[in-house]
């Protein structure tokens, strides 16, 4: 089956990365994207409202594609988890932030076609 034109389905969003749209994925992400030296694996932890297991379960997720850096070290003989974004994840995840944009941009715009050919709502 031949993959469809933006003119025949404007709303596929196909730019949507399935391993970064995810509540928790995109949580870490956002967290990562702008601390150039990472941060503490507790501190990911605090910041996006999860477990030890659920956390380490979303980095294995983005560390085997690619996108995530996972670092074990030791600091005053206790360990430390620094997680970092890699420059193919800043790539990959600023360019699925711009397709999130094209989403909402369309959810608002008055030209965007409808899926039933109607007319569409303008938002309250």
């Amino acid at each position: 089956m031949a993959k469809k034109t933006i003119e025949q389905a404007p709303f596929a969003y196909d730019g949507l990365d399935r391993v970064l749209h995810e509540k928790a994925r995109l949580g870490i992400m956002t967290s990562l994207i702008s601390q150039q030296n990472g941060l503490a694996f507790a501190d990911l932890k605090q910041l996006c409202g999860l477990t030890d297991g659920n956390l380490s379960r979303h980095l294995q997720v983005l560390e085997d594609a690619g996108v995530v850096e996972i670092t074990k070290t030791f600091e005053k003989r206790r360990p430390l988890t620094t997680c970092r974004i890699t420059a193919s994840g800043r790539r990959r995840f600023l360019k699925y932030i711009e397709e999130l944009e094209k989403v909402v941009r369309d959810a608002f715009s008055e030209e965007a076609p409808s899926r039933t050919g109607r007319t569409r709502l303008k938002p309250a």
